[in-house]
């Protein structure tokens, strides 16, 4: 079943051994890049968490930037128009330019967290998907003397065989917009040495995209049926 999700939000923390702030190579990083053309961000500045490189945002409780905490690279793009083809290369290529200037080796771990919104295609309310549709709940919420306003369901996927990866997924009801499912994966993987190689930073974002857009979309499919099939297949064996 075809659905079109909406990203409203990803977020991306590079985990390091703690390192003193130091906002001089960060500076230089942003120097390089604006002499290369086409910077990531626009500006810096210095904050008391470490240094900052962000762009300016036209929508409320919107967001794009890069942290540099003593222990993390932080960056964050909320309800902004960068792709997330765009915004994984844009983790790697200024973690690797940050990570050279500051002479970080390894990477202790990585998460990416992914917010997406999307329709289902046979009802008009996300509650009333969950409620009906996933759950398979009738008046049984009845116990509770009211009606819950919002639902969801969360699942953890801790690493299995083999692989470093674990996703923390939860789907719920979107209290400001009704018609729309709230999906969240927020996923971790394991260490990695600089030196090697940075592409798994670009890898292990599309993969936590990929278990949104893929598999979570597939699981919400199992679910998105219309009832009226069911109840004209009922009259037809005459109940």
């Amino acid at each position: 079943m075809h659905y079109n999700p909406r990203t409203i939000a990803l977020l991306a923390e590079l985990h390091h051994p703690p390192l003193a702030p130091d906002p001089a190579p960060i500076q230089r990083v942003h120097n390089q890049m604006y002499q290369a053309g086409a910077p990531a961000y626009s500006s810096f500045a210095v904050t008391p968490a470490g240094a900052v490189l962000s762009n300016p945002v036209a929508v409320p409780n919107a967001a794009s930037y890069a942290a540099f905490l003593p222990d993390r690279f932080q960056f964050r793009e909320e309800l902004t128009s960068l792709t997330v083809e765009g915004f994984a290369r844009q983790v790697r290529e200024v973690s690797e330019l940050v990570a050279r200037m500051r002479g970080i080796q390894v990477f202790t771990s990585q998460s990416i967290t992914v917010r997406t919104l999307v329709n289902t295609r046979h009802f008009r309310d996300s509650r009333a998907y969950l409620k009906e549709g996933m759950f398979g709940f009738s008046v049984e919420t009845e116990s509770f003397g009211r009606e819950p306003q919002l639902l969801g369901i969360r699942m953890v996927f801790p690493p299995a065989d083999g692989s470093q990866s674990a996703f923390a997924l939860r789907i719920e009801s979107c209290a400001g917009d009704p018609r729309s499912l709230f999906i969240e994966n927020q996923a971790s993987f394991g260490p990695m040495l600089v030196e090697n190689s940075t592409a798994s930073i670009e890898t292990n974002v599309m993969g936590a995209y990929e278990f949104v857009v893929q598999r979570t979309l597939n699981f919400i499919a199992c679910f998105d049926m219309p009832f009226e099939e069911e109840s004209a297949s009922e009259e037809d064996e005459g109940f």
